[in-house]
């Protein structure tokens, strides 16, 4: 039976949208739908209208919330975040309120870190290759032409008989490849729940493709995803992504020299972890930035200088946290811009919005007792 929803894309922008077999079975696959069908090119969630709580919207985790001419609500991930106040309180054995304005410049959330937010134009040479948070529902992504005919084919001989369609190895591969061009707009990293969350989202979709014999009727998908993202990590490897790269053996101290030890990989909510340089840049050159700002925090209204300046090495300084970990004296006499107040007031603005997000610019530096 056909079912109809209204979805809310933004301020005066909505749209309807009409389900010929009615309302999908998993919020993942009503998330590929809006997506598909409201031409989204960015990561989202959804929300619901609650009447329980006078029609306030709340997050949606079920379709058992979603009724026929229903309304939900389009959340982007990744927007333009421009507070007027922030109220920041930090407990670590004591408690230090921050309350303060934030200014009339905007604070893009594309290319954000534990470090300090980039600029714009920085997120512009590098946003092929940026991260985005992991998704709270992952979203499948369309394969090939003939992949999606066949998996078609195969969805509706599921439905009728219960028949599982064996891929053939064009039809596994297609989908391999999709599953982790998908995944490395993420993370390149993935933990075993976040491998769960797409093997779920697969068969939600695609329920032809459900494996038997299998607890979970994926098992066989997920140890191929695990194979072949680490295949994909060696391929970057050898572009020099940074990200990667940063865990070669050769980069590893003595006693450490095996791909397994010491594995660095993003903490929780820390985004562009490890991104690389900027088009045209290199370590000469920002390290001959780096230099300059040491004179330029010195001087007098040259804020704007040394916020693009620290904007554009911000790859230059995570690649130096990451890699070597530096004290936190030795690492503020070679930044000492990122302890200025504006730089730590510029990131405790972005980190205080978001959930479950470090605070500090320098999380991973440690500690010098």
């Amino acid at each position: 039976m056909a079912a109809l929803l209204k979805v809310i894309l933004g301020d005066n922008n909505s749209q309807r949208l009409t389900f010929p077999d009615g309302l999908p079975t998993s919020v993942s696959e009503l998330v590929d739908i809006v997506q598909r069908q409201c031409a989204i090119q960015t990561n989202f969630r959804l929300q619901f209208m609650d009447p329980l709580f006078n029609n306030e919207f709340m997050n949606l985790t079920s379709m058992d919330e979603v009724t026929d001419r229903g309304t939900i609500r389009v959340i982007y991930m990744t927007g333009i975040l421009t507070p007027q106040r922030v109220e920041v309180q930090i407990s670590s054995g004591s408690a230090c309120n921050y309350s303060f304005l934030e200014e009339s410049s905007s604070v893009s959330s594309g290319g954000v870190d534990t470090d300090i937010l980039s600029s714009p134009e920085s997120d512009a040479s590098t946003s092929s290759t940026s991260r985005t948070f992991w998704p709270s529902t992952f979203s499948v992504p369309q394969f090939g032409f003939d992949a999606e005919l066949k998996l078609e084919r195969g969805n509706a001989a599921f439905k009728e008989n219960g028949v599982v369609l064996i891929p053939d190895l064009k039809l596994k591969s297609n989908i391999l490849e999709g599953l982790i061009q998908e995944i490395v707009k993420y993370k390149v990293y993935v933990t075993d729940r976040e491998f769960d969350m797409v093997g779920e989202a697969l068969l939600s979709k695609h329920p032809c493709l459900t494996e038997r014999g299998s607890v979970t009727g994926y098992a066989g998908w997920k140890a191929s995803l695990k194979n072949k993202l680490a295949i994909y990590r060696t391929h970057l490897r050898k572009l020099g992504c940074p990200e990667v790269l940063v865990n070669s053996v050769k980069h590893k101290p003595e006693g450490k020299s095996s791909a397994a030890s010491a594995i660095k990989r993003p903490r929780r909510s820390e985004v562009n972890y490890c991104p690389p340089y900027p088009t045209g840049e290199s370590d000469q050159s920002l390290e001959g930035l780096r230099v300059e700002l040491l004179s330029d925090v010195k001087k007098r209204n040259n804020r704007e200088a040394v916020r693009r300046k620290m904007d554009q090495t911000f790859a230059h300084r995570r690649y130096e946290v990451v890699r070597d970990k530096p004290m936190v004296e030795d690492f503020k006499n070679r930044w000492p811009a990122l302890f200025d107040v504006t730089e730590v007031r510029h990131t405790l603005i972005y980190t205080a919005s978001q959930q479950n997000c470090p605070l500090w610019p320098i999380a991973r530096c440690k500690k010098n007792d």
